[in-house]
């Protein structure tokens, strides 16, 4: 399917209307699954020209996102990983955790961003970080579609090693989201010990329940975001 590819319009304007001269693009995976961590990757690029056929990871087949990840990380100024594990989103929730795993990139980074181009329409970063939100960034902005690409495939390898001792899961090919395997291994194993256990899918195992973590966090007191899958999908 044709798109269109991403531009530096967004970063130019940053770089206009404010002065930044070093630019991170900003985007996660992992939000929606079942298990393993959230992981953020923050991706400094410049104003060049980005290698042929990237756009938003999920519009990739795994060969081509594998291999222009590859690309990526030769061709990018920098980047880095920030990962908030599968504990961390228990205790702390989504939206906190996607905090943590994003300012762990960000400052892993070797130099500091004078900018935050952040996919989405929620500030889960916020002070004292200077943040534009752009829908669908990771389809538009040059840097977090190359962030988008290098997350995605970065976790989806430590889901592929996680799963490699807990086959009837098939994380390597479902990445720990909700698939027919995942259901299926769930509703006959339980979770594994990577497994977020105050996740909604919880409530449909009867078996499983037990073992549902209560939330220490309170939902209404963070922006709404993508929520989490139930065993309807």
């Amino acid at each position: 399917m044709p798109y269109e590819a991403p531009t530096h319009t967004v970063e130019r304007s940053l770089r206009a209307t404010t002065g930044a001269k070093i630019i991170a693009g900003v985007d996660e995976v992992g939000r929606g699954a079942w298990a393993g961590p959230v992981t953020v990757c923050a991706a400094v690029t410049g104003l060049r020209r980005p290698p042929e056929g990237l756009t938003d990871s999920k519009l990739l087949t795994v060969k081509r996102r594998s291999a222009l990840a590859e690309t990526l990380q030769k061709w990018v100024t920098s980047y880095a990983l920030g990962h908030a594990s599968h504990e961390e989103i228990d205790d702390l929730g989504m939206t906190a955790a996607l905090r943590l795993a994003a300012v762990r990139a960000l400052d892993a980074l070797p130099v500091r961003p004078d900018a935050v181009i952040l996919d989405g329409k929620h500030d889960y970063l916020g002070n004292p970080w200077r943040v534009r939100t752009v829908i669908k960034g990771d389809r538009s902005c040059v840097a977090v579609a190359a962030a988008s690409v290098i997350a995605k495939v970065e976790r989806d390898k430590m889901m592929a090693e996680l799963g490699s001792e807990h086959a009837h899961f098939g994380f390597a090919d479902n990445a720990g989201y909700p698939s027919p395997v995942h259901k299926a291994a769930l509703e006959e194993w339980g979770p594994t010990p990577y497994h977020r256990l105050s996740w909604a899918y919880l409530d449909a195992l009867p078996q499983w329940r037990h073992l549902k973590k209560a939330r220490s966090w309170a939902e209404e007191r963070v922006p709404a975001i993508e929520g989490q899958l139930g065993f309807d999908f």
